[in-house]
């Protein structure tokens, strides 16, 4: 059932149950996913939980790599995107790290290269990762609870216009959405309907 909050007693619930839990932020883009995502952190924080907030977009993989010439574009961005391998590896050993550290690459966009932070584990800690695509096959099995932010193309299409300027001009945004990433969500959603396997599914 479509929903217009978060239900944050349920993720609260888990956080509390479990020494380390993973919440799923999932939407397709312009769906509002960060903003739940700092909502969800803040929630949680206010009821004594550490959070770590994980963005995916901060595992891709450098331009030379997600822009491959060979293949279509929207196949460049479903395909070639993310350093999928590396995130389960820094989400396992999130996991493994009770009260201690763990360095994590994230990508630098205005640079094209990585930096490390260090994320701390300490008490009941509650990872939340935003992102695309986050009910992919290649992360089922990691998340405890998952939200799916269900958004018109349209309204998205909107928001991405006044947001996501570094493009270029408002034809220049709107031909990269229809070449690269709206072709791309319309395959994810075709196969993964994840608006139908998500825990939970809100809306406008």
């Amino acid at each position: 059932m479509l929903k217009r909050t978060v239900p944050i007693d349920a993720i609260v619930s888990i956080a509390e149950n479990k020494s380390i839990s993973i919440i799923g932020i999932d939407g397709l883009g312009g769906a509002g996913k960060s903003t739940i995502s700092e909502m969800v952190c803040s929630e949680l924080r206010r009821n004594g939980i550490h959070t770590i907030l994980l963005h995916i977009d901060d595992f891709i993989h450098t331009r030379q790599i997600r822009y491959n010439s060979e293949y279509l574009e929207w196949r460049c961005y479903y395909d070639l995107q993310w350093r999928y391998d590396y995130f389960l590896q820094i989400v396992k050993r999130l996991k493994a790290a009770y009260d201690n550290s763990v360095e994590v690459e994230r990508y630098d966009k205005d640079n094209d290269n990585y930096y490390t932070e260090t994320y701390t584990i300490t008490g009941k800690t509650t990872v939340v990762v935003e992102g695309i695509f986050l009910q992919r096959k290649e992360l089922q099995g990691i998340f405890d609870y998952m939200v799916y932010i269900d958004v018109p193309e349209d309204v998205r299409l909107s928001r991405v216009l006044q947001r996501d300027t570094y493009i270029g001009n408002e034809r220049q945004i709107i031909d990269k959405y229809k070449t690269r990433y709206f072709p791309a969500e319309r395959h994810y959603f075709s196969i993964y309907q994840p608006d139908q396997s998500a825990d939970c599914v809100i809306g406008e």
